[in-house]
Parts: C-alpha cells; structure tokens; sequence
C-alpha cells in the first residue's frame, strides 16, 4: 500500500475582509485628504480594519495609497472606454460630457485623485510619476484615436491634426478639473466645453 503525503493545511488565518472594498474606501480618504495628510488612523476607520490586518494585506500606507491610485485609473480608463465605444463625434461628446458632469458644483469641488496627486508628489514618488504618465498617455491615445476615426469620416474642421488635438483636450480637461475646485455652474462647464468642439468638429 503507497503512503500518501500529508495534505499541508494553509498558513495563518484567511482574510475575512473584501479586499476590494478596503482599497476603494481608503481612495475615498486619499481623495478627500491628500496623502501626506492621511495619516493611519485615518485609514483604519475608513477600511475597518485594525493595523495589523491593514499592514498584512496590502503592506504599508504607501503601497495602498498605489493600489488606490491604480483602481482609480482603472475605473477612469474603463469608464472613457464605454464613452468612445461609438461614432466618434458622439464619443467625444460623451467623454467631455462626463467631464461638464464632474466638474460642476459639489462634483467639482471634490476634484480629481490624480491631479491632485499630481500637484501633491510628481516629482518626488517615481511609482506616483510612473502611474500619472502613464495614465495621461493612455487617455492622450484613446482621445486621439476618437479624433481619427472622426477625420477619416470627414468631421474634423479643416486643420485639426488627430494627435496635436487630443493634447489640447488632454490639457483641457484637466484644467477643468482644477477650475472645477470653485465649483462652477453645469451652464459654464458645458460652454466652454462647446467652444472647444465648434473649433475642432464640422
């Protein structure tokens, strides 16, 4: 008869926690205080978890502060991605819709996670650096795309070059993440939005 090896049981208790959730609330915090502002306290209460289950799962304050980054530029990159999964024209309205959306009144004021991170640590976090390049190239391609797609259908304005475009809308709607802090009226986001399109779209 062949001896059977011992099964070895797992090692330490197993997370009783939705790791998920954890990461998305301690974003809301980061979001709403900065990082150097968050301090650890801050993040139990909002995860519920106690020290050593927060330093076990995900390692230390800066580390979750990455995974939350990363989950909001997934979620900003999945979100664009259902916005210009149509006609082109009808996608670029949709993705600076949403931007009219969250940078008017209370959204507005609430801002946006990686500028803000980008004004608080580019420069001095390289991971912080890596993760906001990388981010703003993504969008730069797929807003480039968009406006290639709406030239080669003939609705670009005379003179508009796809990429050169797509770097202005970049730098625009991230400047109205910024203008959006003095939370200003869903009327004004939306104009200066329009005056941006009459100058690009037939």
């Amino acid at each position: 008869m062949r001896r059977q090896n011992p099964v070895p049981s797992p090692r330490g208790r197993p997370r009783s926690f939705d790791t998920d959730a954890a990461v998305e609330r301690a974003m809301g915090v980061f979001w709403s205080r900065g990082y150097h502002a968050t301090a650890l306290p801050d993040l139990l209460r909002a995860t519920k978890l106690s020290r050593g289950s927060l330093y076990a799962a995900f390692g230390d304050k800066h580390s979750l502060f990455l995974r939350a980054l990363d989950r909001y530029v997934a979620e900003a990159l999945t979100r664009m991605d259902v916005e210009f999964d149509k006609e082109p024209v009808d996608g670029l309205r949709a993705y600076l819709a949403g931007y009219v959306d969250r940078t008017s009144g209370a959204n507005g004021r609430r801002g946006c996670l990686l500028v803000a991170t980008a004004m608080e640590l580019a420069g001095r976090d390289a991971e912080v650096d890596r993760r906001i390049a990388s981010f703003f190239k993504a969008m730069e391609a797929r807003v480039a795309d968009a406006l290639s797609r709406a030239k080669a259908a003939g609705k670009l304005a005379d003179g508009v070059e796809p990429s050169s475009a797509a770097k202005i809308l970049l730098c625009f709607v991230e400047g109205l993440r910024v203008v959006g802090k003095t939370a200003p009226t869903r009327i004004t986001s939306q104009a200066a939005v329009d005056a941006l399109l009459d100058r690009f779209i037939r």
